[in-house]
């Protein structure tokens, strides 16, 4: 394995992820109890819950009716959860975040805030500095609707603002309210998506043009040396949340051929990734996959000639919460850091996969 990087990528203009803090909901359903929740009775639907590689998943559910079952929020209602709860959740992520890092609110310059769970005008980032108390003058952006891989185009944005601003911190916030997307129809197009995701938040803190404090013992911190795309555009309407006129409202859809087409994809982009800085595959020590769901593992694994090991923590993310779109990802960072296995000078390989169809890469070395 390789542990000393091609003079291209030794840099302290490189960006450096400080700390990562998630957050949830306090309520949590295993997949038995929301097949009972939802009265639901068709053998197949349910064969759909409970054979997903999910135990449980955090939603925020409405209370059941008299019928025992929850009642369906119309649209109004469910971007009214989307605001309340995306607030509520990325705010903690924020103060989890800045709280691993050893920062303060004050220290905040940049606050990008993803989303593909619902839309707001002002979005995200103007709540949050609300919220948070930042400074009226952090610089902020939203990016909304682009799914699942969309934690690591963002992330892409944010490294390129902390390059331009060395010494300032950076915040990139994922707030996926998946609960507040949901349409409760019986049909298999809405079951696949109500079987899989979960609410959840993630921030990441980055700065760059500074060097880490050797005198600290906490873990090393990686800097991010690259990213590479590569969408499908053959594949373009393969996952989409648009308006669904038959229940009017918005709505999930995730072709079944996905998890081959995104696996089909995998190799190349990765391999464009690793070729640009020099590298081999066997270079790679840590691999941090987007829970997308047992299928979608289980193809990039195959196609990558991944071990179970390499994605322990992308399938122990899906089955302790379900598919949480655009912060996925940082939650098996966060398992990683837990851990406590990476040491300096190895590398890792963050992969999202999401609407586009898309994959997307960064390469990390701590």
């Amino acid at each position: 394995m390789r542990t000393t990087p091609p003079p291209a990528l030794e840099s302290t203009a490189m960006p450096r992820i400080l700390a990562v803090g998630t957050a949830t909901p306090e309520t949590a359903y295993s997949q038995r109890e929301l097949v009972e929740i939802l009265g639901i009775q068709d053998p197949r639907i349910a064969g759909i819950y409970l054979n997903s590689a999910i135990e449980r998943r955090f939603l925020t559910l409405p209370q059941p009716d008299g019928s025992g079952v929850p009642p369906r929020e119309d649209t109004g209602q469910l971007l009214a959860k989307h605001k309340t709860q995306g607030i509520a959740l990325g705010t903690r992520a924020v103060q989890e975040c800045l709280k691993q890092a050893g920062a303060d609110l004050s220290d905040v310059r940049y606050l990008c805030c993803v989303t593909s769970t619902g839309f707001l005008t002002p979005g995200f980032s103007a709540l949050l500095i609300r919220e948070l108390g930042l400074d009226r003058h952090t610089s902020r952006a939203d990016i909304v609707g682009m799914g699942c891989n969309a934690g690591l185009n963002s992330l892409n944005v944010v490294s390129g603002w902390a390059r331009a601003h060395p010494g300032e911190l950076a915040l990139m916030v994922c707030i996926e309210a998946c609960s507040a997307a949901y349409v409760f129809d019986g049909t298999m197009r809405t079951t696949v998506v109500n079987s899989l995701f979960g609410d959840g938040s993630a921030a990441i803190a980055m700065v760059a043009g500074t060097e880490p404090d050797a005198a600290t013992d906490q873990p090393p911190t990686p800097r991010v040396i690259d990213f590479t795309s590569c969408i499908i555009p053959e594949a373009v309407d393969a996952m989409r949340y648009d308006w669904d006129s038959s229940q009017r409202a918005f709505s999930f859809f995730l072709d079944p051929d996905i998890p081959y087409v995104v696996g089909a994809h995998a190799r190349m982009t990765v391999d464009r990734l690793l070729g640009r800085a020099g590298l081999r595959q066997s270079d790679i020590a840590h691999w941090l996959v987007h829970s997308g769901g047992k299928k979608v593992i289980d193809a990039v694994g195959v196609n990558l000639g991944l071990t179970r090991y390499d994605l322990r923590h992308t399938t122990g993310v899906l089955r302790d919460y379900g598919n949480l779109s655009s912060g996925s990802f940082l939650f098996s960072y966060e398992r990683l850091l837990q851990e406590g296995t990476v040491r300096p000078g190895e590398y890792g390989v963050l992969m999202t996969m999401g609407p586009g169809s898309t994959v997307e890469t960064a390469l990390v070395r701590w």
